[in-house]
């Protein structure tokens, strides 16, 4: 009863320096405050003792007892760590979890299957934990490398479509209205505005304004930007410029360039001066650097 005391002291600034000295000694004090940081945003209902009190005379059953004010008080405090911790745990354990690549960076990271993601640049995926087991979704903005172990339908979701897999290795990539799905082990099921595609191994296919631009083989045993490269398959030059800006993580202004050529191959992603003037050459372009990771891009004339 007297630890009991203590904490109804400390939680309500009522110790005095000597007696906080003391108490910050024990080795519970730890555990006290991450249960007060947990539970201080927390509010209970007014504790109406006279009401409480009232109820007990009246029984015919039982004596009559009188709750003493500080047990009162306890009582509402452990009220309040429970239901604070409940919250708290309950949030933890249902929420969605977020991976994100920044742009520049990539991520390699396991999912509660083992099921291995790699993201790449200006990515971001999410999914629950609590349910993995039964229910392996997740939602994907960007681009990201699958290395799904055996077990229950995966089902990865985008904004442009949705790819379904039991146990395989894929690439997803959704950026602004192009979907691309390339299968580099097993079977993938893939969901496009109504339309469906089975792909097998080495097989790829790419949709673009509610169209299905290719549909072809490839020789590659993972995405090439897993390894310091990134490869283009029939992309405009915006969809390049911008996965360059994505991968190294700078800014580049197009001055009214009207290029539809579209472009196929590879370029580096940890060679900057290599990447822009492979696509100025191609496209006959020059480029100069006005800030610190900002470039202009225009036709030359």
């Amino acid at each position: 009863m007297e630890e009991n005391y203590k904490l109804a002291k400390w939680l309500n600034d009522e110790m005095t320096d000597e007696e906080l000295k003391e108490f910050q000694s024990e080795s519970d004090y730890h555990l006290y405050q991450k249960i007060k940081l947990y539970s201080s945003d927390l509010e209970t209902t007014n504790f109406d003792e006279e009401k409480l009190l009232s109820k007990v005379i009246a029984s015919k059953n039982q004596a009559p007892k009188v709750i003493p004010l500080k047990q009162n008080w306890f009582l509402r405090i452990a009220a309040v760590l429970v239901i604070g911790l409940g919250l708290y745990f309950s949030y933890n354990t249902f929420s969605a979890t977020n991976e994100i690549a920044a742009n520049g960076l990539k991520t390699t990271f396991s999912l509660p299957d083992n099921s291995e993601v790699v993201l790449n640049s200006g990515s971001e995926i999410s999914y629950k934990k609590w349910n993995w087991d039964s229910n392996r979704n997740l939602n994907l903005k960007g681009e990201a490398y699958f290395k799904v172990a055996k077990g229950k339908k995966f089902e990865v979701k985008t904004d442009l479509g949705t790819v379904s897999v039991l146990g395989t290795q894929f690439d997803v990539k959704a950026r602004k209205n192009r979907f691309d799905v390339t299968c580099f082990e097993g079977r993938v099921k893939v969901n496009y505005n109504k339309q469906e595609v089975i792909l097998t191994k080495g097989q790829t296919v790419a949709f673009e304004n509610n169209n299905k631009i290719l549909f072809e083989n490839v020789s590659e045993t993972k995405p090439s930007w897993t390894s310091s490269e990134i490869n283009f398959n029939k992309e405009s030059l915006s969809n390049v410029l911008d996965e360059i800006q994505r991968q190294y993580n700078i800014s580049i202004n197009q001055k009214e360039i009207e290029n539809k050529q579209l472009f196929t191959g590879k370029l580096p992603t940890n060679n900057l001066d290599v990447a822009l003037q492979t696509i100025t050459s191609i496209y006959h372009l020059k480029y100069s650097k006005t800030e610190k990771s900002n470039y202009t891009f225009e036709e030359i004339k």
